[in-house]
């Protein structure tokens, strides 16, 4: 293996790891040689892929606990330091699904997904960073840390039947750009993934597999690029927002401005806005013909044509 993508002598933390992408991702880092933390809720399943990793000829220990709890994150960090005397990587995965309607979506179904993914992504984020920011301080420059954080199309597509879920990797994007923004003079780049896989959490929607000898939604699929994401090749990225399905990875644009308004050029006597000058400026919005709600991005979903037959969006058809 080319040394800039080898993860020989690294080490890794890898939340979710009991299943699907968590497993997939955490038997493609230990195959680049890192050796791995893992933790998952359910013991036996993250027990599995450890003894996996080993059977491979990796290293692997595994931290069950719920990764929504303060001490986890406390524990994981130390897991990686007292086991191999370091902490290279951090892979968040975990998460669950509790989809319902806005209106119909208990405060329980809220607070479940949100706790799960963001505050889970937080909790092992600042930790890892603290951990990260003592060595650099101790070093006298920059360390090597990677973060790989698990974002999703929801928030790009505003999920109607996700808000929980959407909301949450929402957060997720933000704290992954504010993660790299605030830390990257340690070392550490944080870099976020929208993958689309066919794992237990969304096989009601993603249906079985194909008879095919390839099914473009193997989760295996997405773990190349979690890998190159924590190695040195990848030192460069910092702050992305990737979509990876497939064959298929895309590189998000930061939000842009669509258009702007002055309330100057709206009627407004001082320059400032008042209600009068707001409808002026937002009238012709208003009086467009209906369109999907504004601040959403469907881009994506043209590149899921060989993978699950979505076709591109047709831009000019909804007006």
């Amino acid at each position: 293996m080319d040394d800039a993508v080898s993860l020989a002598g690294r080490v890794a933390i890898v939340t979710g790891a009991g299943n699907g992408l968590g497993r997939a991702e955490a038997l493609a880092l230990a195959a680049a040689g890192a050796r791995l933390v893992l933790n998952d809720l359910a013991d036996d399943d993250v027990q599995a892929t450890a003894e996996q990793i080993v059977a491979d000829g990796g290293q692997a220990i595994v931290y069950a606990a719920d990764i929504g709890e303060w001490a986890t994150g406390e524990q994981l960090v130390r897991a990686a330091v007292d086991a191999y005397g370091q902490l290279d990587i951090l892979v968040n995965n975990a998460g669950v699904l509790r989809d319902r309607m806005i209106f119909t979506m208990s405060s329980s179904e809220w607070d479940l997904v949100l706790r799960v993914h963001l505050r889970g992504h937080f909790i092992t984020t600042r930790f890892a960073t603290a951990h990260w920011r003592e060595q650099s301080k101790a070093a006298g420059g920059p360390v090597y840390a990677r973060i790989v954080n698990t974002s999703s199309e929801a928030f790009l597509l505003g999920s109607p039947g996700q808000p929980n879920y959407a909301a949450a990797k929402a957060g997720i994007a933000a704290l992954t750009v504010t993660t790299a923004r605030s830390c990257a003079r340690y070392g550490v780049t944080a870099n976020a993934i929208c993958p689309r896989a066919r794992t237990a959490m969304t096989e009601d929607l993603m249906g079985p597999p194909p008879d095919a000898a390839v099914d473009p939604l193997d989760p295996r699929h997405v773990a190349p690029l979690v890998v190159y994401l924590a190695s040195a090749a990848a030192a460069g990225i910092n702050g992305e927002v990737f979509v990876v399905h497939g064959g298929v990875a895309a590189v998000m644009e930061p939000p842009s401005i669509r258009a702007t308004f002055l309330a100057a050029e709206n009627g407004s006597a001082d320059g400032m806005w008042t209600l009068e000058a707001v409808r002026r400026a937002l009238g012709p919005m208003s009086a467009a013909p209906p369109r999907p709600a504004g601040f959403a991005c469907e881009d994506t979903l043209g590149l899921a044509t060989d993978t699950i037959g979505f076709a591109a969006p047709e831009r000019g058809a909804a007006g």
